[in-house]
């Protein structure tokens, strides 16, 4: 029956485009009567991706398809048909879901139903071979070691606005760099062996380099818990040991309100201290944590904190520091999506924010990449309600290039998302850098 349902509404919408097209020019203007209310009856579907046709029914519309604008969340939609009682128009990508506006002159109405927007999600291997070891090259002639050693839990990937990605590479001792064509090459470290040393960029060692931030200036701060340092790196790939940890250093962020870089330590309790100046640290600004993992900022300089012992999200008020839970069920494990405070993680791990303030969270940070682990994902929190959804992967491990839930993981510890929302995965046990694009 649904499926007849769908056919008569497919074949209806046909036909519309076919009659609407002879009502796309009207120079008279006709069918609307200015300053009374313009009426959106329906619309259909009520759901759907970029590109899908939405035939609206109401009433006080225009002939000419110059003269009436839709929009979906300010976004506007191209009208390819209308008549005085219905408008076809194309959703366009990346739209969201909301509420459609029809504006004709200085008249307006807003939808009482909400358009669902679908997001279609396509996870890719970006780069790496799949087998631990060292490689530099394109894609996946290159060679990464995220997991040669069970314990490795690298969280460092980040990109830059020429979509350059810096990946700490645990297991060879360095920060990969890998740029928009995904040639993959060694940034700073050497390959050959841990240890500890400053220096441009090979002559610099590192022994477990786990996570890594860029400052508004470019620079890289990078983490080391084997040696307790955390490191700047100019642009030119010199580092240069910038303070030594009051507890070993797993994450780093740098809130670009203020220019302050924070690190975060993966003990219970775990603290997340600033480092002031070099050489200088100063004291806790949070403290007690069940280990913490990825720590970022927004924006406004709100701190979010993935504590992975607790198996939640928490934000940390600019200034103040006062915190509360945004997501998940604190000492309650599990791989259940909703509102905040139904949401379930299993030992997340990585944390990304995006322009817009939504986080993306890494699923499995379990010391050795458990393939058993409820949650093989990653995570959408969404900024306005903090709902929880997933944004590609699922409960099992495994690899899959494929959509959304489709798409297989192993331990996605790392996430970095760029300036056109486009993601990029540390995927552990895979050895690979992976490609989220959302449309």
């Amino acid at each position: 029956m649904t499926k007849n349902i769908n056919q008569y509404i497919l074949f209806g919408c046909l036909c519309m485009i076919a009659c609407l097209a002879g009502c796309k020019k009207d120079s008279s203007g006709t069918g609307h009567d200015a300053g009374t209310p313009i009426v959106v009856n329906t619309f259909l579907p009520v759901q759907g991706g970029g590109g899908t046709e939405v035939l609206f029914s109401g009433s006080n519309y225009i002939n000419d398809t110059n003269q009436i604008t839709v929009t979906l969340n300010g976004k506007p939609l191209k009208v390819v048909g209308v008549n005085g009682s219905q408008i076809m128009a194309v959703v366009p990508k990346k739209a969201g879901s909301g509420h459609f506006v029809v504006k004709i002159g200085a008249d307006s109405a807003v939808s009482t139903g909400i358009f669902n927007y679908v997001y279609t999600r396509t996870v890719s291997t970006f780069a790496g071979s799949g087998k631990a070891g060292f490689a530099n090259g394109m894609g996946t002639d290159a060679m990464f070691d995220f997991g040669g050693q069970s314990w490795y839990r690298s969280m460092g990937i980040i990109v830059d606005d020429n979509l350059n990605l810096y990946v700490a590479d645990p297991g060879n001792h360095c920060i990969r760099k890998i740029d928009s064509n995904a040639n993959v090459t060694t940034f700073c470290g050497s390959p050959s062996g841990a240890g500890y040393a400053d220096g441009k960029g090979t002559a610099a060692k590192f022994s477990l380099p786990y996570d890594v931030a860029f400052d508004a200036q470019g620079n890289i701060w990078c983490v080391d818990p084997a040696n307790w340092d955390i490191r700047k790196i100019a642009p030119d790939g010199t580092a240069t040991t910038w303070a030594w940890g009051s507890q070993s250093p797993w994450s780093v962020s740098v809130d670009k309100t203020t220019g302050i870089v924070y690190y975060g330590s993966n003990s219970s309790p775990g603290n997340i201290y600033p480092v002031t100046a070099q050489w200088t640290t100063g004291s806790a600004i949070v403290s007690g944590l069940n280990y913490p993992a990825g720590i970022r900022f927004d924006k406004s300089g709100n701190l979010f904190v993935v504590l992975n012992g607790d198996h939640v999200i928490k934000k940390y008020t600019a200034g103040a520091w006062a915190g509360s839970t945004i997501a998940g069920q604190t000492g309650v494990p599990g791989y259940v999506n909703g509102a905040a405070a139904v949401a379930k993680f299993d030992h997340p791990w990585g944390l990304a924010i995006d322009t817009a303030g939504n986080l993306y969270v890494a699923g499995n940070g379990t010391y050795d990449g458990n393939t058993g682990n409820s949650d093989q994902a990653i995570r959408y929190i969404e900024a306005a309600s903090f709902n929880v959804s997933t944004f590609a992967g699922s409960g099992s491990a495994g690899y899959a290039d494929a959509v959304g839930e489709a798409a297989a993981f192993s331990a996605p510890t790392g996430i970095a998302v760029d300036k056109n929302g486009t993601l990029y995965v540390l995927d552990k046990n895979n050895n690979r850098i992976r490609k989220i694009i959302s449309e």
